[in-house]
């Protein structure tokens, strides 16, 4: 697991690659805690475009994060799924939890 931590204006984005799976859960845990201190009005956005396992204990930092307003980004089927199962469980807006991705700039061109 590779934990990294990008600030923009608008937000920190704790970017997460690999497997969310023991003892990695603890280490983002203590990150977002970290990066939770120096928000200062930005949001949170969790990353997990290149996550490719998430484990129950993994599940469970996922889910507190949700509970603290966390934003997710992701690409796949699979952690699209976690996450709504997830907002299911403590009744919340699945859609309210992932970011939009913004359309590239060959996007923008191809709809002209």
């Amino acid at each position: 697991m590779k934990i990294s931590v990008t600030h923009t204006r608008s937000q920190c984005r704790v970017i997460l690659e690999g497997r969310l799976v023991a003892p990695w859960d603890a280490e983002l845990r203590t990150a977002c805690a970290g990066v939770k201190g120096e928000l200062n009005g930005r949001v949170l956005v969790i990353d997990l475009e290149n996550v490719t396992v998430i484990s129950q204990e993994g599940e469970k930092v996922l889910l507190q994060l949700i509970n603290d307003d966390a934003k997710f980004r992701c690409r796949g089927v699979f952690t699209k799924h976690v996450l709504r199962q997830l907002a299911r469980q403590i009744k919340k807006d699945p859609n309210d939890l992932i970011e939009r991705a913004r359309s590239s700039v060959r996007e923008q061109k191809r709809k002209k």
